[in-house]
């Protein structure tokens, strides 16, 4: 999707690759780890996090639950802001990167499809504790938003772009500016408004409800 599409009117998000400056967080080196190794680690760091926190988590705690060496993880990582930041985009409950149905409506359901009401309720709090504390890290602040904030954000404007390409939504919708703060701003008034993580149920109601029409979709 081109940048004056995304701009919309008035405002709203621009593109999602202009959200951070490029390279603010060192890029992951090259692995040494096979992939079920890596997926092992980013799990048990989750883990950690959830046990101890975000302040409290230390890499040498990482290296004895892993019986993995500090050498290695400085090797696969810069330090514990990318690490947290790469698990949490490894764990993911749902993703919106390279789903294509042939219509946004199913798009949409594909990606709610994904998601599993025990896994969001898990995520919902240990996300609650990481983004508390990234007011304090700016470093993992940065991290957060290079790793897996600005991906999902690209896939979002791919998704879009596919349904403007299409004919189903027109390029110069305002909406079309909005659907990540609508997204993202329901999970978090969900939390708030019922003192509960969303389920699968009501995020896909809240799409066909508000998001979709929003869209003339």
């Amino acid at each position: 999707m081109d940048e004056a599409r995304m701009d919309g009117n008035g405002g709203g998000r621009t593109t999602s690759a202009s959200a951070v400056e490029p390279g603010c967080t060192p890029r992951r080196r090259h692995s040494r780890l096979t992939p079920t190794r890596e997926a092992e680690l980013y799990t048990t760091v989750l883990d950690l996090v959830r046990e101890v926190g975000y302040d409290s988590l230390t890499m040498d705690a990482v290296a004895a639950r892993t019986r993995c060496s500090k050498a290695t993880l400085y090797r696969q990582w810069t330090g514990k802001p990318q690490l947290v930041a790469e698990a949490l985009r490894h764990e993911k409950p749902a993703t919106l990167a390279g789903i294509d149905t042939g219509s946004l409506r199913g798009d949409f359901a594909a990606v709610v499809a994904q998601m599993n009401e025990l896994r969001m309720e898990q995520d919902t709090a240990l996300m609650r504790g990481v983004l508390q504390a990234a007011h304090a890290h700016p470093d993992l602040l940065a991290a957060l938003r290079e790793l897996l904030v600005v991906p999902e954000l690209s896939s979002l404007d791919a998704l879009l772009g596919q349904a403007v390409e299409r004919g189903e939504v027109p390029a110069d919708t305002a909406a079309l500016s909005y659907v990540s703060y609508a997204l993202l701003g329901s999970l978090i008034a969900h939390q708030l408004l019922e003192d509960k993580a969303a389920d699968p149920a009501f995020v896909g109601n809240y799409i066909g409800a508000v998001v979709l029409p929003s869209l003339g979709v």
